[in-house]
């Protein structure tokens, strides 16, 4: 009997969801694909031998006074890497944005709460109100899933998104001190001056999402590329979607409250769209999209530190100059190996 594939004809129900389907980048061969995926080793050798190189360095040498910043940049990118495989492969690129915005609104709301509110019940400290805001905008969400509505899922995303950059505003307006300085660092992040606490926290947030997702890839993965396999072979389709979509509600609003919107939105995206173009597999992408984000939140904040640019804005820049410098190397591959094709064809056909 001919084995059916996952994804081939009506009876795709019945067959189990491989973990090493191809990604979304199926129009690129397996030898550029190995090509870049060496060319991306190599550059994190020498990533790592320059670490050793500049270890007495200006940047080193006072690396304890924004250590907490870096280490909370990394695991973020890290953590937010591995989860936007699944934002990338569901085609859900517009929700970390629309998460982000909602959850910066959700810290603002909170801080406004707090400043009128002070010592009642109402009082939020500003990773709750991200944390409430997120996960209201996930439910919305989810609770559309199957279901035809007025306003399609991308529009609920686009006006989320509006409804969180506005609110900022509007709200950080409200909230006495200085408000300018507050909504700039919601917005665009705030890494200089992140605290122990919140370095701490976040750390803790990344290590017990990535177990969890260490755990369940399986599954998620499973739900993600063939949801309506997954429910046929008894999978728990639901706990899985709730799970993946609470992570993912939980990461962003950590993240975002410590960080920004932009590099959260950065760190949620552009790493999976590189790995998703370079791993033969789903499985290697995961981890090859937090290596990557781990490696843009900390070369990016060491670039911010050297040329003195916004830390949140450098990283975002270098997250999307990594998609850029893959998608202009793989048409060059490309065209190499078409003219290594001709040319090895002329030498077999010249007498």
């Amino acid at each position: 009997m001919t084995p059916v594939t996952p994804l081939a004809g009506p009876a795709h129900a019945a067959s189990p969801v491989s973990p090493h389907l191809r990604p979304l980048g199926r129009d690129h061969s397996t030898v550029e694909s190995v090509t870049l995926l060496g060319l991306l080793a190599l550059g994190q050798v020498a990533f790592v031998a320059w670490l050793w190189a500049e270890r007495d360095s200006e940047f080193f040498s006072a690396f304890e006074l924004f250590e907490d910043a870096v280490v909370a940049s990394t695991a973020a990118g890290a953590l937010l890497g591995v989860l936007g495989v699944y934002v990338v492969l569901r085609r859900l690129v517009f929700l970390s944005a629309a998460l982000s915005q909602i959850a910066g609104l959700g810290s603002m709301v909170a801080l406004y709460l707090t400043s009128v509110t002070a010592g009642s019940v109402w009082a939020l400290g500003p990773q709750a109100g991200a944390l409430v805001a997120t996960a209201l905008l996930v439910l919305v969400i989810a609770s559309e899933r199957g279901r035809s509505t007025r306003l399609p899922r991308d529009s609920v995303l686009g006006l989320a998104y509006l409804i969180g950059a506005a609110g900022v505003l509007v709200v950080g307006a409200k909230v006495p001190g200085e408000s300018q300085e507050i909504i700039t660092s919601t917005l665009f992040g705030s890494a200089v001056a992140v605290l122990p606490a919140d370095r701490d926290s976040l750390v803790q947030v990344a290590v017990v999402l990535l177990g969890l997702h260490a755990w369940w890839w399986r599954g998620f993965v499973a739900v993600s590329v063939d949801p309506e396999g997954a429910r046929v072979r008894g999978l728990p389709t639901i706990l899985l979607d709730v799970a993946l979509w609470a992570s993912l509600a939980v990461a962003v609003s950590a993240t975002s409250r410590v960080l920004g919107a932009l590099p959260t939105f950065a760190y949620s995206v552009l790493p999976a769209m590189v790995a998703l173009r370079l791993a033969p597999n789903i499985a290697l992408a995961l981890v090859l999209a937090g290596a990557l984000g781990a490696f843009g939140a900390f070369f990016g904040y060491y670039l911010a530190f050297v040329f003195e640019l916004p830390v949140g804005a450098t990283q975002a820049g270098l997250c999307a100059t990594l998609v850029l410098l893959v998608e202009t190397l793989r048409p060059v591959l490309a065209g190499l190996r078409g003219l290594l094709g001709r040319r090895i064809s002329a030498e077999r056909s010249s007498p």
